[in-house]
């Protein structure tokens, strides 16, 4: 069988490698025609035939994966697409599936079968024991057992979804609130001009856990990101809703408003974890044995970003447990934190005593209400530019122990998945 693949950048190159590590399959790889000898001394020696463009791949190849960024699908579907071989399985790795959907349809030929795909991790994480959605469009039943046959050699779980629009309300429910958390907390350091890693108040498990997953969210290209914020229908009302909960905790917090207060925090989380039965994802050992920062300790803290989190999820009306098999590794560890949070009554008290009446960590809170604000703004207005220049920028502050914090945020992870 031929496999073609698109797109040889980290996602496309790893499929190409695991898939051309079987003797049954012929795996041939495109990319920019700049990249072409970069690629062809790489990945040669690996059996993998590099070609110079993705006409010669439609033409040849019985499974076609388009592994291109969601921004820019419309555009090389439209070029490669019509050449596609009579009756090869077209599929592609987009977080977004309406946009990828809408272009296959519109410049696919109508006897190629579309069985798209979504591995839900990233190039650094082992695709072994990962999801990986698998959806059926449009074909014939054999063309997708065989389309299933070849994903189940990546070796991840296999998690099958009906629709392309099921998937992207799935995954605006999980990643996009949950990059625009991330996202907003490292912006907040950057406009305090604070290096959490330094910081005598990052002391707690949490705080631990939270330098590595942002820095981690920031150790990636931005278009990893910003394709699933601004292309998926449903995540601009998420982020929206999300920055609607934020504000308003924020806006009971000054006003010191306790009883509303405790009454949105109670009701989130008895119905978030009301069926929650399982030990606690994280504990201080396992989230110290990962801390960039070394100093020890405990400093009360909001975690704003954590109860605006849960009460996100309470507005939506998602219990991120139903969507067990289709979790992130930094949605699973989103999760995670706000078990630690929320169902521990002493912690949680802290929590909300230290957000409604600790002036010391105000200005903290301020300044993440306003970086969520921001974020917000941009996801709306659809301005692809602002967030590449939003991220880059904080990239940029944080530059310096981003390989670090994926290094050890992937070690964190792994550790979880045993």
């Amino acid at each position: 069988m031929n496999i073609g693949i698109i797109g040889l950048g980290d996602m496309g190159k790893m499929y190409a490698k695991i898939w051309a590590s079987n003797p049954s399959l012929k795996v041939y790889g495109c990319d920019l025609p700049n990249r072409f000898d970069e690629l062809t001394q790489e990945l040669s020696p690996l059996g993998i035939k590099v070609v110079e463009d993705g006409i010669s791949i439609s033409r040849l190849c019985d499974l076609i994966l388009y592994a291109v960024e969601a921004e820019n699908i419309d555009a090389v579907v439209a070029k490669f697409g019509p050449s596609t071989k009579f009756g090869a399985i077209v599929a592609g790795q987009t977080s977004v599936k309406t946009s990828e959907i809408n272009a296959f349809e519109k410049y696919l030929p109508k006897d190629a079968n579309i069985v798209t795909t979504h591995s839900l991790h990233g190039p650094a994480i082992s695709p072994i024991g990962q999801t990986m959605i698998v959806i059926k469009h449009r074909g014939d039943d054999a063309a997708y057992q065989q389309a299933l046959a070849v994903f189940e050699l990546i070796g991840s779980t296999i998690f099958e979804v009906a629709t392309f629009d099921d998937h992207d309300k799935m995954m605006a429910d999980i990643q996009a609130i949950t990059h625009v958390g991330f996202e907003s907390i490292g912006t907040t350091w950057m406009r305090q001009g604070v290096f959490p890693w330094e910081d005598s108040g990052c002391k707690s498990g949490l705080d631990h856990v939270k330098i590595l997953m942002t820095l981690r969210i920031y150790s990636y290209k931005f278009h990893v990101y910003s394709g699933l914020a601004m292309m998926n229908p449903h995540a601009r009302n998420d982020v929206k809703l999300y920055a609607k909960s934020e504000s308003d905790l924020f806006s009971m917090m000054i006003m010191e408003d306790e009883k509303r207060f405790r009454k949105t925090i109670y009701e989130a989380r008895d119905f978030v974890f009301k069926n929650h039965s399982q030990p606690l994802m994280l504990d201080d050992s396992i989230m110290n044995e990962f801390a960039l920062n070394q100093d020890r300790g405990h400093k009360p803290n909001s975690h704003l970003s954590l109860l605006s989190m849960v009460e996100t999820w309470h507005r939506l009306g998602v219990n991120p447990y139903e969507n067990k098999l289709v979790q992130t590794p930094p949605f699973k560890l989103r999760v995670g934190m706000a078990e630690y949070l929320f169902l521990d009554e002493d912690r949680l008290n802290e929590s909300i005593e230290t957000a409604l009446f600790d002036k010391s960590v105000r200005g903290e809170d301020l300044a993440f209400h306003t970086s969520v604000h921001e974020w917000s703004n941009i996801v709306s207005n659809g301005d692809m530019i602002g967030y590449k220049n939003h991220f880059e920028t904080t990239k940029s502050f944080l530059s310096s122990r981003l390989d670090e914090g994926r290094i050890l945020s992937t070690k964190l992870i792994e550790k979880l998945n045993r």
